[in-house]
């Protein structure tokens, strides 16, 4: 009697599915409770059930309809069965349910955070070898240098005359058939890099404003825990180890949602008070007083290191490596000095994980910052005034080598902040017990990377490349270490602003400063005489202008110019385009935080 009662179910189901519109069904059947293989065959059901129905008002299709309606349904499940086996090698998707589940969402914003950035670099790695690179490799010139190894860690010798630096990149139009289409170089690597710098502030701006909304605006977060609790299972899920892994989730996020409410606020006696502003004063003394003490010692170094290389042989593979004393100086830094600034995080006991964490990010972003400025100063203001032949491939050489050592000393502090940490605190002082996944430390350690592949585009547009190689490696050995070497913090707390917080960090000052170091370089210097795609120009900027000189000569092309003159290099417009964006940005604010204020106001009369 059941069984037929759940037959006679379904069958009343399949016919209300078969009356509705297509967009009407495929929604009802994604909302079905069911598994995919259930929905699948009721789907088919349905599509039988329309067929016999057409076929039973005597409306059958043309031969030309059904040859269209079956392409259709065959590219769709194509399609369905490609993005399947795509969600099934995507190689991080269970790991951050992992993550998420025996770390909490502080820990697992870091990954989700790399994992984006691992993305982006496969973005702009693909932008600058098809537009910049696949081009050059039809006019490259046979290299005569000899590879010896040593170039992988130098980035200098044989590298010097490949694609991988600009000094090897030609100044001509390129053209393989007499009288066919060419390829201006000069023009093509000005806008490839600047069209992609326009769509990185797109989309940084884009993610920011998605990630605001999802974690400041959204109705969905003042849902409280007993709709998290009753509401948002998944009853797709049957296997038995993704029920637990979705169950302890769910858990996590209840303990950090049910810490927020129940936060305790301490109240300290004014001795207490002036004797924590006094200890938060030292260490903040002596955070700035370690960075500023940090870029004088990489500024004279820098100067230093530029010297020696000018006084030997300039293309020498050993004077050459002698300057990545610069990088292993710079990374030995930024490594160990975050280390410190975690420690007087701990002596000055804040009162929430969350702000030890900011404080601490605030600390490393000043002393990271810093660093690439001072390193910034030196390549625009030293190297490029230096008499070397091809200054661009000398500030590229250097990228390479910071970021080919960054990446490796990110791999030491791993063993050392937390392998070893893990042995000492298990075997020789058993009290200290297993380390926390610092994520202050981590993540700004990505942010300085990508500063460093930014700034690098313009001298090495394969840079990005070898970034998404780095971090693919740093994810797999981040995830090993925090696995087996760290524990879940003790003070479980949410945190679904950070992921905001990380964006907004490497919009500003990261990508911001990018972009004016970048201004700098093509509008204000000089390129180098004998190498690049600019040479024999004022500036960079000048290809620019000189391709607009020549289109003013063609009736076709007037609107171009027209764009240039008055838009582009408009000071009025660009005033009027951001004071459309600050107004357009103070209105949106307005409307946010009065639908804030209802939603709050609504959760407070459910809850009275």
């Amino acid at each position: 009697f059941c069984f037929l009662h759940g037959f006679d179910v379904e069958e009343d189901l399949v016919g209300n599915l078969a009356s509705m519109s297509t967009k009407e069904r495929i929604k009802a059947i994604q909302k079905l409770p069911e598994t995919m293989r259930k929905r699948r065959e009721i789907r088919n059901k349905v599509l039988k059930e329309i067929t016999k129905k057409s076929r039973h008002r005597g409306a059958q299709p043309s031969c030309c309809t059904q040859c269209l309606q079956g392409a259709a349904v065959s590219f769709r499940r194509f399609g369905n069965t490609l993005s399947e086996y795509f969600h099934l090698l995507w190689i991080w998707h269970k790991t951050l349910k992992i993550i998420g589940a025996e770390f909490g969402t502080s820990v697992l914003s870091y990954f989700v955070f790399l994992k984006w950035l691992l993305n982006f670099n496969l973005f702009s790695f693909l932008i600058n070898f098809g537009f910049i690179t696949i081009p050059q490799f039809l006019a490259a010139e046979p290299n005569n240098l000899s590879f010896t190894g040593l170039e992988l860690f130098t980035g200098a010798g044989y590298f010097q005359k490949t694609v991988l630096y600009y000094g090897f990149y030609t100044n001509a139009t390129i053209s393989k058939i007499e009288n066919g289409p060419s390829y201006n170089m000069q023009l093509a690597y000005i806008f490839t890099v600047g069209i992609y710098f326009v769509i990185c502030f797109l989309i940084l701006l884009f993610s920011m404003a998605k990630s605001f909304y999802r974690n400041f605006i959204n109705p969905q977060a003042y849902s409280g825990n007993a709709s998290k609790l009753l509401c948002t299972w998944d009853f797709n899920i049957t296997n038995e180890k993704a029920v637990k892994l979705k169950q302890k989730n769910l858990s996590t996020q209840i303990k950090e949602d049910l810490t927020e409410v129940n936060k305790e606020v301490l109240d300290f006696s004014v001795m207490e008070r002036v004797l924590r502003i006094a200890i938060h004063l030292l260490a903040w003394v002596a955070s700035l007083g370690t960075a500023a003490a940090a870029c004088t010692g990489v500024y004279f170094l820098s100067i230093n290191n530029l010297k020696l290389f000018m006084k030997g042989h300039r293309n020498d593979l050993e004077s050459q490596a002698a300057m990545l004393v610069l990088p292993v100086i710079a990374s030995l830094l930024n490594t160990l000095i975050p280390f410190f600034f975690s420690w007087l995080g701990h002596l000055e006991r804040f009162q929430t994980p969350g702000q030890h964490i900011y404080v601490t990010i605030t600390r490393i972003i000043i002393l990271k910052m810093s660093v690439v400025g001072i390193l910034c100063y030196y390549w625009l203001n030293i190297v490029a005034a230096s008499e070397s032949q091809c200054w661009e491939t000398l500030v590229g050489q250097d990228i390479y080598r910071l970021v080919l050592v960054d990446f490796i000393f990110c791999l030491l502090g791993s063993f050392f902040g937390e392998f070893l940490r893990r042995i000492i605190g298990t075997t020789v002082c058993v009290s200290l017990g297993l380390p926390e996944f610092d994520i202050g430390r981590n993540v700004l350690d990505l942010i300085y990377a990508q500063t460093l592949t930014w700034i690098g585009i313009l001298f090495s547009p394969l840079l990005p490349g070898i970034q998404m190689i780095a971090f693919l490696i740093v994810f797999f050995v981040k995830k090993v270490s925090l696995m087996r070497n760290c524990q879940p913090p003790r003070k479980v707390w949410r945190t679904a602003q950070m992921m905001t917080s990380f964006m907004f960090l490497l919009f500003c000052p990261s990508f911001l400063g990018v972009l004016s170091v970048t201004g700098v370089t093509v509008w204000r210097l000089k390129p180098s005489e004998g190498c690049g795609p600019f040479r024999g120009l004022s500036s960079m900027y000048a290809a620019v202008s000189e391709w607009i000189q020549i289109l003013e000569s063609y009736t076709a092309s007037k609107w171009v110019v027209w764009i240039y003159h008055n838009l582009i290099t408009s000071e009025l417009f660009f005033f009027i385009l951001s004071s459309v964006v600050l107004i357009v940005t103070y209105l949106y604010w307005q409307i946010v935080q009065g639908r804030k204020t209802m939603t709050k106001r609504l959760h407070e009369q459910l809850i009275n």
